[in-house]
């Protein structure tokens, strides 16, 4: 009774089957089934693509940061982007940098148009004085300025030039002051050009200023080429030939002021045309044109000079824009051709 009381108190483990305490657990049981030979090829294959796409990432991020290296000096980013940016993106330009080959001028900044109105006001009163002032110089001499005028520009002798002839009052004094606002205008022209040159400075390039300030005397050089050859050239031949035209048919009689304002429309207006070659110099160097754009497109230049002599020296004869617009031509194509010649394109 002891013997059965004693194995009827032992207890039972629940893991064991009580028929079979010794026997494995089922295959069928769970997860502890044995594995397939096409399972395990198929985990394989698995581990081996996951390991080929790690190697291609890394590669990648090599070459990226190979492209875009980042220097850091210990405390944070110093070179290249910051991450998360978009900057990141590598079509993304550097603000540092100049996109597409776009600069400004060292000395360009924003200002108000207000500003630039009131600067352009400035400037040009500062020509309107010097130009006062030559004119005001000028008003002192004007009489013998008229006198030597007069008996140069006819091709004649002395004895047989024709006394100038008055037809109102004021019109002596008028000639003069004409005659001094051209001394005026001579004085105030380099005046203009480099007030002119202030004004854009700040928009300029370096070798914009450089082109510009060597233009400054040439241009006044090239006004007083263009006055003298009016003076000893074009207006002998003008009254030359409109002497032959009047004579035997009428009394000759210049009317003073009609004479001083063609001498004097002749005059300005030549010193401006002598701003040719200077002008398409200046458009060569600075990018703006070419010599072979220029010499494709000469007979719409030849158009517009003729148009613009017959617009400023009109005369009933003809006769004067003609020689304008030959002498414009002659300076046009002079130009190109010492171009050609010293090999600018």
């Amino acid at each position: 009774m002891s013997d059965e009381s004693a194995d009827a108190g032992e207890s039972v483990d629940p893991d064991e089957d009580p028929a079979n305490g010794d026997e494995e657990p089922s295959p069928s049981s769970g997860s502890d089934a044995p594995e397939t030979p096409a399972d395990s090829e198929a985990e394989a294959e698995a581990e081996a693509e996951a390991e080929t796409d790690a190697d291609a990432d890394t590669d990648t991020d090599t070459d990226a940061d190979a492209d875009h290296p980042v220097e850091t000096d210990g405390e944070g980013v110093v070179g290249g982007h910051e991450p998360g940016s978009e900057s990141d993106d590598p079509s993304y330009p550097d603000p540092d940098e100049d996109v597409g080959g776009i600069s400004t001028p060292p000395d360009d900044q924003e200002m108000p148009l207000a500003d630039h109105i009131e600067e352009m006001i400035l400037r040009v009163a500062v020509v309107l004085l010097f130009a006062s002032a030559g004119t005001a110089i000028g008003l002192l001499g004007a009489s013998q300025a008229i006198e030597h005028i007069w008996f140069n520009v006819f091709p004649y002798e002395i004895e047989n030039v024709p006394p100038p002839h008055v037809y109102h009052p004021l019109e002596l004094w008028l000639t003069r002051i004409k005659v001094s606002a051209l001394l005026g205008i001579m004085v105030g022209l380099p005046v203009f050009v480099y007030q002119c040159y202030r004004f854009m400075k700040p928009g300029l390039y370096p070798h914009e200023r450089k082109y510009y300030l060597a233009a400054v005397p040439t241009s006044v050089i090239l006004a007083g080429i263009g006055m003298l050859f009016s003076y000893v050239l074009v207006l002998p031949i003008l009254f030359e030939y409109f002497t032959f035209y009047a004579e035997g048919s009428a009394d000759i009689a210049y009317a003073l002021g009609d004479t001083f304002d063609l001498i004097i429309t002749l005059i300005g207006f030549l010193a401006i045309v002598f701003q040719i070659p200077l002008f398409i110099m200046l458009a060569i160097m600075m990018g703006v044109t070419t010599r072979r754009w220029l010499a494709d497109k000469r007979l719409y230049f030849w158009a517009a000079f003729f148009g613009l002599a017959f617009m400023f020296t009109f005369d009933p004869t003809a006769m004067a824009p003609i020689l304008v617009g030959i002498t414009m031509i002659l300076l046009f194509e002079g130009t190109l051709l010492i171009l050609k010649w010293v090999g600018v394109d």
